[in-house]
């Protein structure tokens, strides 16, 4: 679906007013809604800086990370792409260099494969500014010690000879490349698996499964209650099919809830402020066949950067490997929308709708033969009959064009500093590679300088 014709989601959390005000049971220091890689480093760290505060993650489905944590490359970025001040490459560079040493001390499988992006004559103006621009990054925030010639984003440029030296079945037509060698794959899984123990082992750190978040209010103060005192935001949660639940009190609530992360904001929004999300559908396919008997590196083409360019909202239909040393290519871009055929006012005031993106996961051939011709530019030996269908990953966008940077919103439930609630939106790739840096931001960053001991 071309991108002007695409419609954003403006849905919000208990739009039909089903669940009613509960006064909270409970009271919890820090409540992170949403389990995927996000969610769940930001409450292993909030766990680990805070030992003695209870931190509680809830996540609606059974396990964690089944949505964007595991429809993904499983790639570890470098942190070539996006604007140097940008969080998006601050917290790349700096993940990079978290997610390699909690591989390394907590025996996670992962590949330091390095990264090939590699340009036709016409676009090799893109891969030197790539260039000049990694030559000249800072070291981001909460780096460790390093030399004054120390490069936090290591790369060279090569020719296209040198490329095929390094991987022979890239096309003759290749001018130049530039060469990553920090960027690698991880198992995703593991990664957050390995979040999981550390959370469950914490003296205050709990996970709740199969239990979705339906309502969100900043807490008042009721003569009867004994939270009194309190400031924060009245969570109410139901586990499974239950029809009523549990009413929580969160001192600081922070949404991490993905391709949903709109929904607890816009609940609390004017209708006219809320904000919409929209979908990019990612197809990958596996490949078995000539072209790639010798590929051992990732191999990235240069984003378009024509009439059509879309830079910053995909990187092109990229080979990567996994750790058993499979090919796969993927994703492409494919724009999602709601039914257009149903009033959109209607259609979003019901947030059952807000998943209609499932419907979309299934994967099918249709991408393929589009698929096989983008790959062809730079691996002509590629067969198409090589192609499968793999799997289907949907990112939460908050724009159609242009560069968006990951959204960091604060709201306070007495609307002046008070009960703290961080909303992470638009956390798409490389939102794998930031995750624990983008744990480090909210907890060392935000939360404890609003005074929380």
């Amino acid at each position: 679906m071309a991108a002007t014709k695409v419609r954003g989601l403006v849905a919000a959390l208990n739009s039909t007013g089903y669940f009613k005000y509960k006064s909270p049971d409970a009271v919890v220091d820090f409540l992170v809604v949403g389990g995927g890689v996000v969610g769940l480093a930001v409450a292993q760290r909030l766990s680990e800086r805070f030992p003695r505060k209870s931190t509680y993650l809830v996540e609606r489905h059974p396990h964690a990370g089944e949505e964007t944590s595991s429809r993904n490359s499983e790639v570890i970025h470098a942190g070539l792409y996006y604007p140097p001040e940008s969080l998006k490459t601050q917290l790349c560079l700096r993940g990079r260099h978290l997610m390699y040493e909690r591989c390394n001390k907590y025996n996670i499988p992962y590949r330091k494969t390095g990264k090939l992006v590699v340009a036709h004559e016409h676009q090799r103006a893109y891969i030197e500014s790539l260039f000049a621009k990694a030559r000249q990054l800072s070291w981001p925030k909460h780096s460790p010690p390093h030399g004054a010639e120390d490069q936090v984003l290591p790369v060279s440029l090569i020719s296209g000879a040198q490329a095929r030296e390094l991987e022979p079945d890239l096309s003759p037509d290749i001018a130049a490349a530039l060469w990553s060698p920090e960027t690698g794959i991880v198992d995703s899984h593991s990664v957050m698996e390995s979040l999981e123990k550390d959370i469950l082992e914490s003296e205050g750190g709990a996970l709740v499964f199969s239990t979705r978040v339906v309502r969100v209010d900043p807490y008042k103060s009721e003569e009867t209650s004994r939270f009194d005192s309190e400031k924060g935001w009245v969570v109410q949660t139901v586990t499974e099919n239950a029809e009523q639940g549990d009413s929580l009190l969160a001192r600081t609530l922070i949404n991490a809830s993905g391709l949903s992360a709109n929904l607890i904001p816009n609940s609390l929004l004017p209708e006219v402020s809320r904000i919409p999300m929209f979908f990019a559908r990612g197809s990958y396919a596996a490949y078995s066949g000539p072209g790639i008997s010798r590929i051992n590196r990732l191999i990235y083409p240069c984003p378009e950067t024509g009439p059509n360019k879309h830079a910053f909202q995909s990187l092109g239909t990229h080979l990567t490997l996994d750790l058993q040393g499979k090919v796969r290519f993927g994703p492409d871009l494919e724009w999602i929308s709601p039914p257009s055929q149903v009033d959109a006012s209607e259609y979003d005031f019901n947030e059952e709708n807000a998943d209609f993106w499932r419907k979309h996961l299934k994967p099918s051939d249709s991408r393929l033969e589009e698929m096989h011709r983008a790959v062809t530019e730079y691996l002509p030996g590629v067969s198409f009959e090589g192609f499968r269908p793999d799997y289907v990953g949907i990112r939460p966008k908050l724009v159609l064009s242009g560069f968006q940077d990951f959204t960091v919103r604060k709201d306070y439930a007495d609307g002046s500093g008070r009960g703290l609630m961080v909303s992470l939106m638009g956390i798409e790739s490389p939102g794998l590679t930031s995750s624990l840096a983008i744990a480090e931001h909210v907890v060392d960053d935000i939360i404890k300088s609003h005074h929380i001991q």
